[in-house]
Formats: C-alpha cells, structure tokens, sequence
C-alpha cells in the first residue's frame, strides 16, 4: 500500500512540474513578443526617412533604399516584424541578421550608412529592453 502511495505522490509532483513548466514558457512568450504599437523607424545617414507602425502592417512588402555610394538594400516587412532582405555591400551582416521584432538589437548596414531601429509607439506598452541571467 505504501508503494501505491508513493507512486502516485510521484506521478502528481511530475504533473505539477510539468504544469508549472508550461505556465512559465508561457508567461515568458506573452513577455517577450512584439509589443502591439511598435514603430520601425529607418535612418539614412543619421535622418529617419521613415516610420512604420509594425502592428498596421497587415501584408508583406518590400522598400528599396539607396544611400550612400549608390548601395542599395531591400528592406522587407511584414506584419510585426522587418529585416533588411537584400544588399549590395559585400559582407551581408545586415541581411544575416534576419527578422527583428523588438528594439533589443537594431539592424545596421554600415556601408549604406542604414540603421532600422524598433520603438514602442506613443502611449503603447513598454516591451521588453533587456534580458538578465
């Protein structure tokens, strides 16, 4: 009887383990997502050329910007997110970076001096700035 006992103190700790698991993934996830009212702000060459409220975007599309020496990129969005999807310059890193949805990291291209930074909107609620282990 005592076996029985703790055989099935063991199977509900496991399933309460699993429970609270799956309760902090996620709770981290909803933490961690694209806050709604994120802008994505493009700077050549120091100056914005543009603002894009990420959570109006509803289809993809793609905006050609040449900067400096004639370098092109193609900068590519989609709803919540952006990424630069093309560039001339030869290393690329901008492309590499891939899709970014929060303001943790910019996407840079140095050669064509862009910078694509992510900002909460006026009023939204702040998303998250920094992650501490």
């Amino acid at each position: 009887m005592d076996q029985k006992k703790t055989l099935s103190s063991r199977v509900w700790l496991i399933l309460l383990g699993a429970v609270l698991a799956l309760s902090a993934l996620a709770a981290l996830f909803l933490f961690l997502r694209a806050p709604k009212g994120s802008i994505a702000n493009l700077y050549l060459n120091g100056e914005c050329i543009e603002s894009i409220d990420l959570s109006a975007v509803t289809e993809t599309y793609t905006i050609p910007i040449t900067g400096k020496g004639g370098i092109t990129d193609v900068v590519e969005v989609a709803p919540g997110k952006i990424r630069v999807k093309e560039a001339d310059c030869p290393d690329q890193v901008c492309v590499h970076q891939g899709w970014i949805e929060t303001g943790v990291a910019p996407i840079v291209c140095l050669p064509n001096t862009l910078v694509i930074q992510i900002e909460d909107a006026p009023g939204s609620e702040p998303g998250v700035d920094a992650v501490v282990r």
